[in-house]
């Protein structure tokens, strides 16, 4: 699609589009007033699409936002692209922008090593704050098996000064269930509070929660303001947990996690900020894209209906 007619596709079609685009929900309704928390679409689900087509299908499928990936901003501003005239055309398009996934390569132990990847990780915020994200997800990598939490929370505590500071961006903390250092939530929430700042938040994901064996109860046990954002995906009876993959991911409602609980405790705890349906499904990948995202957000909606039926 030539990008000239792509961004100016966002004025008509926002005369159609009736979502709230705000980030900070607070007591709103989204979906039609059918969920209080904003549906989002984290663009891995529907991968093979370029960065226009995907910004496209999450706005014709009735998401309220899109998570973009790092690797498409970077991509579309070597293209020729300008982020900032990107971030009007979605908001035109009723959507917002909850996170950018990510800081590869931010938090090595070695200080030198810091110093070395801050000139990739800032131009990563940059590319962030421009598309207009409010987060960007710093995933704790290089991964090693002795990740040092001290040093880790040294390391989140100068990203989020940085973001804060010199791009106007929220870092947030993202454990990964797979990963040998940093994949329970409970390291994660350690590295979080330990800084000591205010803005200081976790990316949240239904799979890394159960692949890295941290379970679904602690979630009732948070504060509402540590989520920045809440990727959502189920998983098969099998493979064994262990051996689960980013590409085992399926469905929300169509395997064996206990999301209609998960969302309940959302509820108790007062969380209203984004839902974002991740999957890296690769039968998905083959398929129809928009009819992909669009039965995902309708499997959202029909968990958060269960959930507020108690």
């Amino acid at each position: 699609m030539d990008r000239r007619k792509f961004l100016q596709m966002g004025t008509a079609a926002a005369a159609l589009t009736a979502v709230n685009v705000s980030c900070k929900t607070g007591g709103k309704k989204y979906q039609n007033r059918t969920s209080q928390w904003p549906i989002c679409l984290n663009t891995s689900t529907i991968r093979p699409a370029s960065l226009e087509e995907k910004i496209k299908i999450a706005s014709e499928t009735g998401y309220d936002g899109i998570e973009l990936w790092i690797g498409d901003l970077e991509k579309y501003e070597k293209d020729g692209g300008n982020l900032k005239d990107l971030a009007v055309h979605i908001k035109e398009l009723g959507l917002f922008v909850p996170n950018i996934i990510g800081l590869w390569g931010c938090m090595p132990m070695d200080d030198q090593d810091f110093k070395d990847s801050l000139a990739a990780t800032k131009n990563r915020m940059r590319l962030s704050a421009e598309v207009g994200s409010k987060h960007v997800a710093a995933i704790p990598v290089p991964d090693r098996e002795d990740f040092d939490l001290k040093v880790g929370v040294k390391r989140y505590k100068e990203l989020l000064k940085i973001g804060r500071e010199e791009y106007g961006i929220i870092v947030a903390f993202e454990f990964v269930g797979f990963f040998k250092g940093i994949y329970r939530l409970g390291q994660a929430a350690a590295i979080a509070l330990d800084t000591d700042d205010k803005d200081a938040c976790l990316i949240m994901d239904t799979f890394h929660l159960y692949r890295g064996g941290s379970g679904f109860a602690g979630i009732g046990l948070l504060n509402k303001d540590i989520i920045a954002d809440f990727h959502w995906n189920d998983v098969p009876a099998n493979p064994p947990r262990e051996q689960l993959g980013d590409k085992d991911r399926i469905y929300p409602g169509d395997g064996i996690l206990p999301l209609v609980g998960v969302l309940k405790d959302l509820k108790k705890i007062g969380y209203r900020g984004p839902i974002s349906l991740e999957t890296f499904n690769r039968d998905h990948w083959k398929s129809d894209l928009k009819q992909v995202a669009a039965t995902g957000r309708q499997k959202i909606l029909s968990l958060i209906e269960k959930a507020n039926e108690a």
